[in-house]
């Protein structure tokens, strides 16, 4: 994994130090809280409902068990034992001190990290596939572009004060897993006959209040051209962006008003007179950063093989977590593990300090020190020999991480809700907990296979709830929570934007409705191996407002 370099290292100390003199003026008077808001913000400093909150930065969702344990170590000295991995592969803290936070930042400056761009009108943290570099079906490992990107997008001097925030996602295999068209650009990597790097070039994808799916600009970039073409976007948006309304500043709603023909145009202009410029990446320097992501020396391990299969028929708790945890490597005698924290009954996305330390731990004794976030709020281990599952599962399993509930009905994103959130309109925690708690025996996960629910406690979507096979938006209606149900959404290579199913659901109604909607699904599929998704593709959305509503009028 990446490095930080001297420049790194001064930059993110002087930083620190800046804010630090910014908080001291704001706890002493001598800053207001209209002049510090955006002073906070550029350092991953919100104010929320009940306290401030810090994000922190995991650039493409990869850190190491030195910089787990710091962020364990930030979760009991500063915090409440705690902390929430989110969607942006990052991770938030609902309970620091203001003046503390400068504290804080020095800490992760000492394992370099930091919480720069995670909040503001700029491009935020770069994310990428969880399994990158890992996997079976990748082509390319996207995440030193995502490094690269990185370094081009911190602090630009002309993308710092943008029309909204700005999100780029990565990947390298033909299975999105990082969800890039939802996203304001995403890229997918492939190689052509001569094995050169491409990007296929998404723009305008997004969720909120008006949810779009990217549209596909460009077929195969060349890998020298990124940045420029990077550039070219960032210029044209931030020259058209609509800056007297925010909740039509993103670039998907400029690509909806200006058309993706003429817009595109008017960026292939742009990247024609940057094409040649210092922006073309210099061979040498995409090799020397893709040489800090070499896949670890992994020893043949052949016994694992064997070994593997006497445990899972001893332990049937164990077989299940390794079928649905446990996914294919680059080499056969290793595997990629999900640690779920979706425990059942669980808040989704949370992990104690205690659960942070013994993951940094169990890393370095089994996965060659590499951890991930995904952005499904889960811990990865790209590395782990098939021979070493079965400790790992018993030291998970001892800590509460051991769930067997990847891409299962209780593999619930969720955002923090109206539990810690100014904006938030209704709770996502307890309608996630007991969602979980009604499916969570593994016999009935197991029947209904995979189906991704997501859930949003305000329309800016969070939670993803516009991509969920199953979407539940928390509203407000006469002073009561309601939750609407979407239906048919992805974020894979073939994403859709769910539809809203009929009129919300109280919050005692939910998981009774979630669970009509299910049954529908089992009555209703051609086989056990059609999914939800597939199955509703295929019938469309009226079996199920039939079940729920009775009949269209009332769904309306």
């Amino acid at each position: 994994m990446y490095r930080y370099d001297e420049f790194d290292h001064a930059f993110v100390a002087d930083r620190v130090a800046q804010f630090r003199d910014q908080v001291e003026r704001r706890l002493s008077g001598q800053l207001a809280e209209d002049a510090f808001k955006p002073l906070r913000l550029m350092n991953g400093v919100y104010l929320q409902l009940h306290a401030y909150m810090l994000r922190v930065a995991i650039p493409y969702g990869t850190l190491n068990s030195k910089q787990m344990r710091m962020l364990a170590h930030i979760a009991r000295k500063y915090d409440r034992g705690y902390g929430h991995f989110t969607t942006r592969q990052n991770i938030q803290y609902n309970w620091p001190k203001l003046e503390d936070c400068p504290d804080i930042l020095a800490d992760l400056a000492s394992v370099e990290m930091h919480a720069i761009q995670t909040s503001g009108n700029c491009i935020r943290n770069v994310t990428a596939d969880h399994f990158a570099g890992a996997a079976a079906d990748e082509a390319v490992d996207p995440r030193p572009y995502a490094e690269i990107l990185r370094q081009w997008s911190s602090v630009h001097p002309e993308f710092s004060f943008l029309p909204r925030k700005f999100k780029i996602a990565v990947t390298g295999a033909e299975r999105d897993r990082a969800a890039i068209q939802v996203h304001d650009i995403g890229l997918h990597m492939r190689k052509n006959d001569k094995g050169e790097i491409g990007f296929d070039v998404y723009v305008g994808g997004g969720q909120g209040r008006t949810p779009m799916v990217a549209k596909k600009i460009r077929d195969f970039l060349p890998e020298e051209d990124l940045l420029s073409y990077t550039t070219a976007i960032l210029r044209v948006y931030n020259l058209y962006g609509r800056r007297d309304n925010k909740y039509k500043a993103r670039i998907k709603i400029l690509v909806h008003e200006t058309g993706v023909e003429k817009l595109s145009a008017e960026i292939e202009a742009e990247f024609n007179e940057l094409k040649n410029s210092e922006l073309k990446l210099p061979e040498a320097d995409v090799l020397a950063i893709q040489n800090y992501f070499k896949l670890p020396d992994l020893p043949a391990r052949a016994e694992g093989w064997a070994n593997l299969a006497a445990w899972k028929k001893a332990d049937a708790n164990f077989a299940r977590w390794v079928d649905q945890n446990v996914q294919p490597h680059q080499n056969p005698d290793y595997g990629m593990v999900t640690i779920s924290l979706k425990p059942i009954g669980g808040i989704p996305g949370d992990a104690t300090d205690a659960q942070m330390d013994l993951v940094a731990d169990l890393a370095e004794e089994y996965a060659f020190d590499e951890i991930r976030i995904s952005h499904e709020q889960n811990i990865i281990f790209p590395h782990v020999a098939l021979a070493d599952l079965e400790p790992l599962y018993r030291a998970l399993a001892g800590a509460g991480l051991a769930t067997a509930n990847s891409n299962l009905i209780t593999d619930i994103i969720a955002c923090p809700g109206l539990d810690y959130c100014a904006l938030a309109n209704a709770r996502s925690i307890p309608v996630a907990q007991a969602i979980s708690s009604r499916f969570g025996s593994p016999e009935r996960q197991a029947e209904i296979g995979e189906l991704k629910i997501k859930i949003s406690g305000c329309i800016n979507a969070c939670g993803h709830h516009h991509v969920g096979h199953i979407g539940l938006l928390g509203v407000e209606k006469k002073g009561a929570e309601l939750y609407q149900i979407t239906l048919g959404g992805s974020a894979d290579e073939n994403t859709s934007i769910g539809e809203i199913i009929g009129r919300g659901f109280e919050p005692e109604k939910v998981t009774d409705a979630i669970e009509v909607v299910v049954n529908t699904y089992l009555g209703l599929r051609l086989s056990k191996e059609e999914t939800f998704i597939d199955a509703y593709r295929r019938v469309g959305p009226q079996p199920f407002k039939a079940a729920l509503y009775g009949s269209t009028a009332e769904a309306a």
